[in-house]
């Protein structure tokens, strides 16, 4: 690889003077088609490649990139308005993409980093991001990500929260594969999804004979977790006896297992996720103030989606991906008009229901492209925040209910649907039977 040489696919003979302006010893080699440049390549082995076009026309540069020995880092230019290109291009391996017109400035800060990596690549290479699975391009998500790579290295307790579906359970991830206990377990435990009496047990486990089926002895989530992270889901779900006990957890990092005479020593780190106002569940006396404390000593709120409408596109288009991955899911783009529709709707489902949207038209869209005919009813009214409603969108909130309220209505409407069938309401509410029975019993439903 000669470190003096560029190869530039592009008819711009003004690009081609700007990049000998920010590199004046490196000799440029430009070719108008990526024909004529991958012809050239294998020729002067270039440093640098610096390609202008999008995804489709630039396909047969990136094969070719990822065949080659020792490939060059690959800087795109390609056109403002195509974030869907810029997904794409990056995800091809692109090191870099700007955006039209190219300034100086813009070259000058590129090609140094650029040519940084390539001398990186020849060392052993550092392992994946574990933030890169949270697709983002908005402002407000990418501070998250960065504040969440910095709590990460420490040993700090967090308490992520957010709306349901907006991700919280990916950050917790991530968080622990991004820290020093990264080799240690992730343990999960989502609090909503345990019945109240098996909570204790399950949290901190017990000794054989402890109770009349305790047959054998069974380590709970904080053994298992011994030198790596318990993730504790809906947290405002935790009984007031469970979090009694996990506030000495906090203060002292020691468990009494069920049936146990000795306390033993743990080391975890604890990450919390709720959808719930806690300090509303303090005032009405349902969670503790001195465990807020304690969980609390650094928070991540993650934004939902209609804060962050520019992360619409990217997600969808990461999902179709997939889909054809999995699939053969013929869909390739999405009409700029469909997108507006989307970009209309406030998502109260966040990323989860974007997700049920896609999954929907890989089996219901037939073309290639997805137009506003081929989209679900539930995301065709304009949201009350993005301008007039063009239909009628009933709000619980308009009605004054409740969390509590509209969850047990949620419960009401599945089971009527399915006719009382506990199995197919699960599926429909996307839970487990026994979550499922457990909130039945919570709400005093048969």
């Amino acid at each position: 690889m000669n470190l003096q040489t560029f190869l530039l696919f592009s008819q711009d003979s003004d690009l081609k003077e700007l990049l000998q302006t920010v590199s004046p010893h490196a000799t440029i080699h430009s070719a108008d088609t990526v024909s004529e440049g991958l012809a050239l390549w294998s020729d002067i082995s270039p440093a640098l490649v610096v390609a202008e076009g999008n995804a489709h026309t630039l396909t047969p540069l990136f094969e070719y990139a990822r065949q080659a020995p020792h490939s060059p880092p690959l800087l795109v230019i390609g056109d403002r308005h195509s974030i869907r290109d810029a997904v794409e291009i990056m995800r091809a391996g692109a090191v870099d993409y700007l955006t039209k017109p190219v300034c100086l400035e813009d070259l000058q800060l590129a090609i140094p980093q650029a040519l940084h990596r390539s001398r990186l690549s020849v060392l052993p290479s550092s392992p994946p991001d574990p933030f890169a699975s949270i697709i983002s391009v908005s402002p407000q998500m990418n501070l998250m990500k960065q504040l969440a790579k910095e709590v990460a290295l420490t040993d700090a307790t967090v308490l992520v929260t957010g709306d349901s579906g907006t991700g919280k359970e990916l950050f917790a991830e991530a968080i622990h594969h991004y820290s020093p206990r990264a080799k240690g377990p992730l343990i999960a435990l989502n609090c909503a999804g345990i019945p109240e009496n098996l909570l204790e047990s399950e949290l901190f486990g017990y000794e054989s004979g402890a109770f009349t089926d305790a047959k054998r002895a069974k380590p709970g989530r904080f053994q298992l977790a011994e030198g790596g992270t318990l993730f504790l889901d809906e947290i405002g779900e935790m009984s007031s006896a469970a979090q009694a006990k996990l506030l000495r957890v906090l203060e002292n990092h020691t468990i009494d297992p069920l049936g146990d005479t000795r306390s033993r020593k743990v080391d975890i780190r604890i990450i919390a996720a709720t959808n719930e106002d806690l300090l509303a569940h303090i005032k009405a006396g349902r969670f503790r103030l001195d465990l807020y404390y304690r969980l609390n000593v650094y928070q991540l709120r993650i934004p939902p989606l209609r804060e962050r409408r520019e992360d619409i596109e990217p997600i969808l288009l990461i999902f179709l991906e997939r889909a054809k991955q999995e699939r053969g899911c013929r869909i390739r783009a999405i009409d700029p008009a469909a997108l507006a529709v989307l970009h209309n709707h406030d998502w109260p489902g966040n990323v989860r229901e974007l997700h049920n949207v896609v999954e929907w038209l890989t089996i219901t869209c037939k073309a290639e492209i997805i137009q506003p005919a081929h989209l679900p009813a539930s995301v065709k009214t304009v949201s009350s925040t993005n301008g007039v409603s063009q239909g009628p969108k009933p709000s619980l909130l308009a009605f004054g209910l409740s969390f509590q309220d509209m969850e047990k209505r949620m419960l009401e409407e599945a089971l009527r649907k399915t006719s009382g069938n506990i199995s197919e309401a699960s599926r429909l509410l996307k839970m487990t039977r026994n979550t499922l029975r457990y909130r039945m019993a919570k709400y005093h439903l048969s």
